[in-house]
């Protein structure tokens, strides 16, 4: 019983409602929405479907749902590091890496999908495996939680990055 009433109130205490409960959500959310804005432009122009791509690329439903979870997943991590890691440089270094990261994020999709620049595209990609991992390498002695919650990011990105490569290569 004792083990029980321990685990409900630092249950509670933990999810006590703190700003970064909306704030962070909300920046994925806009790093979704501005990537979502760039991939839309190279679909609805056509552009995307006119490319030659390898028989093993995903639908699109599938690359979408991939990615809500991925953000989903991305904002849970980041929550646990602002609330379970002492203020101070290697803290700092990791915030940056999340604000990296989002913004190579959605600029791959501007990289890729609306100025249609498919070779830089990899590069790009690539960074953001790059930054994954160094999130992951940075949060682990921290937050073993917080870290594996960005492998599928890693290996989604990793997929992607590949992928990318092969339409490259392709056109």
């Amino acid at each position: 019983m004792e083990k029980i009433k321990s685990f409900y109130i630092n249950f509670v205490k933990y999810m006590t409602l703190k700003p970064n409960y909306i704030t962070i959500p909300l920046f994925v959310l806009m790093i979704s929405i501005l990537g979502s804005q760039f991939t839309s432009v190279g679909i609805q122009s056509g552009w995307y479907d006119s490319l030659t791509k390898p028989a093993w690329t995903p639908d699109g439903a599938v690359i979408g749902i991939v990615w809500t979870i991925i953000f989903i997943l991305t904002a849970m991590s980041a929550l646990i590091v602002w609330n379970k890691t002492k203020r101070g440089k290697k803290f700092n270094k990791i915030i940056f890496l999340f604000l990296l990261n989002g913004f190579l994020n959605f600029s791959w999709s501007f990289l890729f999908f609306t100025a249609q620049y498919i070779g830089i595209a990899v590069i790009g990609a690539a960074f953001i495996g790059l930054s994954v991992l160094l999130l992951i390498i940075k949060i682990w002695p921290r937050s073993k939680l917080a870290a594996s919650l960005l492998v599928p990011y890693l290996g989604w990105v990793t997929f992607a990055t590949y992928l990318n490569y092969v339409i490259f290569q392709l056109n």
